[in-house]
């Protein structure tokens, strides 16, 4: 009886224990599944997707810029050196070959030791937890229990779903290295200016010992760390086996001098912002993302062409900015007002436009120069170069796209333009003499305004080719006033490219009113590209990180001019170009290929322009104070100011590229014609005669006058 009563009590204990276990089963299988809810699905895990770097080119193969939220740059496994997949395995995880997901040797350590300081100073994360932490945020960065639980179950699912090398990859892929970098690609670049495969044995040891405290050991902040932690995964390496003693001891030796203070800075800023607001306007249309898709992108720009911009743009600018230094350390009224010398000391201001220290910022607006360089493919709108401010201040106003400025004489194109198209012959006269213009002033009333020539001259009968040739404006206003109505030129300007309010008044003649230089520059690649007008385009395709092509953007042209027109606007461009205003492109500057081109300065010396181009590239640039206000300087023209960077850029453009001489072709529809070179008209036997061109049906019909009556 009593054996019974005692075998009866313990199956009743060892039914309660086993109710109990299992009811402490249940609720632990209860509280995985309650915290696996959130946790990625075996989908999620098979498809994994992680944030990439958006890559911007250019037209060369050259990296210009980088887009993205968390620098990540995906490489394959077999591109990362095997130093540093053994560095990452002895530093991290010893035993992640052996595992599955979770070490049962490191949780014991790490039991013992915690309990045993009563405080939390040992971890046991393997390489796939922390791939796990690393890849889905649902898991949490909290220290705690439920995290480390999250972990586990996440890390041993990837282990079913992956192979040690693919874990291994997307861990290197993923992981932080500071400074914004993401993935031993990014961080290659960043430290070391260099691919992932082409790392060295320190190099990879020094990264690798980053990640436990990206902040905390970082070569940058802290190089003393750095060579520490460095150092400390040199030798874990060593004592499991990965490196020779010899290799031990030579990367040991190896400084941190070749570390990068400073992230690499991005070729072409101005262009490649032109680029980045371009794709956020697209990327809804094309279903991306910019900044987590990893795409590539391939620009029009030439590398090449956009360093000779920068330079020859950053030579100019200091020398514009040197004459207007002098100018206002001689005009003290104007400089206390402009540097606000109640708050900002003279002798540092005076200091800082020497280049001494950088200006300060609310200073920049009023005492710097500044310019903007734009070079198109005229045939295909190819934006090849790009320069939205001075190379040595950059900010984020482009002033090629975004600044709307007085063109001045750069305008006079469009007015003759318009009187070619409607029949007027280039011999067509007007009188060179003082003409009154209706404009409206600051405050908005109307007054009397009497313009000059730039070298104050006046003269007789003057033809259209002399006009522009000497840019006189007397003849550029009689034109609008006597021949084409302002309203036909405003057509005309718009038909071209020229989006902004042009104002239909007398004084549109002059170029009084605002234009953005890309367009201003595109405009005249119509008369290099026979009348066809081709809209600036800066992208040629965008591609996934896989390389399909996701688009593709061709040029937008339009026939805007006939082809006549556009070569007889050429001709007397190209006279600018050798004999007028644009000359010393060739005695000074050496240049020498066919072009055209025009300059233009505006009231008060506030704008200095250049604008021309041959049968290859189209380019213009601007050199200017942000505060419109501010003039360059007395004698600061196009010609002076503008034009020895147009010329630079353009000569050693076409050396760079090695561009032919290549002349503008004669279409069918026009003629060379002998005149009288004092009439105009057809000669007489006694005539002295020139050779002019026309567009059949405008050459002179009557004999000369002058000398058939004597």
């Amino acid at each position: 009886m009593k054996d019974e009563k005692r075998i009866g009590y313990w199956i009743n204990i060892f039914l309660r224990s086993l109710g109990i276990v299992l009811c402490l089963t249940l609720f632990v299988l209860s509280y995985l599944f309650y915290l696996s809810r959130n946790l990625p699905s075996l989908e999620q895990l098979e498809n994994y997707d992680p944030d990439l770097v958006t890559s911007i080119y250019s037209k060369d193969g050259k990296i210009l810029h980088e887009l993205f939220l968390e620098k990540r740059v995906f490489v394959e496994f077999d591109q990362i050196p095997i130093h540093m997949r053994n560095a990452v395995i002895a530093s991290e995880d010893r035993r992640f070959r052996e595992h599955w997901g979770l070490s049962l040797r490191s949780v014991a350590r790490a039991i013992v030791v915690n309990v045993l300081s009563l405080s939390y100073r040992q971890g046991f994360s393997t390489l796939t937890q922390q791939l796990a932490r690393n890849l889905y945020k649902s898991i949490g960065f909290e220290d705690s229990i439920i995290r480390k639980i999250k972990e586990v179950i996440t890390a041993i699912q990837i282990e079913r779903t992956y192979t040690k090398d693919e874990i291994l990859e997307m861990y290197l892929n993923t992981v932080h290295f500071g400074h914004g970098t993401f993935g031993v690609q990014a961080a290659a670049k960043r430290f070391y200016g260099k691919r992932a495969n082409e790392l060295t044995l320190d190099e990879t040891a020094l990264l690798v010992g980053l990640l436990p405290s990206p902040a905390i050991y970082s070569p940058i902040r802290h190089p003393d760390r750095a060579n520490r932690r460095r150092n400390t995964v040199l030798r874990l390496m060593r004592e499991e086996g990965y490196v020779t003693l010899s290799e031990y001891a030579e990367a040991r030796a190896q400084s941190l001098d070749k570390i990068n203070d400073e992230p690499p800075t991005g070729v072409a800023p101005y262009f490649t912002e032109f680029v980045r607001r371009f794709l956020e306007s697209e990327d809804d249309r094309l279903g991306i993302n910019i900044y987590r898709d990893g795409l590539k992108i391939y620009t029009t720009l030439d590398s090449r062409l956009q360093s000779i911009a920068e330079k020859t743009v950053l030579k100019t600018v200091q020398r514009n900015q040197a004459v207007l230094n002098n100018r206002l350390f001689e005009n003290q009224e104007e400089f206390s007002r402009l540097a606000y010398f109640g708050i900002h000391p003279e002798d540092t201001v005076r200091m800082m436009m020497k280049d001494s220290i950088p200006l300060y910022k609310e200073l920049r607006g009023k005492l710097l120069v500044q310019a903007s360089l734009i070079a198109l493919d005229p045939q295909t709108g190819h934006i090849l170069a790009m320069v939205g401010g001075r190379p040595d201040y950059h900010d984020q106003f482009n002033r090629a796209v975004q600044a709307r400025r007085q063109p001045g004489s750069v305008f006079k194109p469009f007015v003759y333009t318009t009187a070619i198209d409607n029949g007027y012959p280039v011999t067509k006269q007007l009188l060179n003499q003082p003409v009154v213009l209706n404009v409206r002033n600051v405050t908005g009333e109307w007054e009397k305004w009497m313009p000059k020539n730039y070298d104050g001259s006046t003269g007789g009968l003057t033809t259209l080719r002399e006009g522009l040739r000497k840019s006189l404006n007397l003849i550029s206003v009689r034109l609008v006033q006597e021949l084409v109505p302002a309203v036909e030129v405003k057509k005309t300007a718009q038909r071209m490219g020229i989006t902004t309010n042009i104002r239909a008044v007398d004084a549109i003649s002059l170029g009084t009113s605002e234009v953005y230089p890309i367009e201003v520059v595109s405009a005249y690649g119509t008369f290099a590209n026979k009348g066809v007008y081709s809209r600036p385009l800066g992208i040629l395709r965008i591609e996934d990180r896989f390389g399909n092509i996701i688009e593709e953007y061709e040029p937008d042209q339009e026939e805007v001019l006939s082809e006549e027109t556009a070569y007889l606007m050429t001709n007397l461009m190209q006279t600018v170009m050798d004999q007028g205003t644009g000359g010393s492109a060739r005695w000074k500057y050496h240049f020498y290929h066919p072009a055209a081109g025009k300059t233009g300065t505006t009231q008060g010396y506030s704008d200095a322009w250049f604008v021309g181009f041959t049968k290859n590239i189209v380019a213009g640039v601007w050199f200017g104070v942000d505060d419109y206000s501010v003039s360059l300087g007395e004698k600061q023209s196009g010609t002076a100011a503008a034009l020895p960077a147009w010329a630079n850029f353009m000569r050693e453009a076409h050396k760079n590229l090695g561009i032919s001489w290549n002349d503008f072709k004669i279409p069918g529809g026009i003629i060379k014609f002998e005149i009288c070179s004092v009439s105009k008209n057809r000669p007489v036997s006694v005539c002295p005669v020139e050779t002019e061109v026309f567009i059949k049906g405008t050459e002179p019909t009557h004999h000369c006058k002058i000398h058939r009556r004597s």
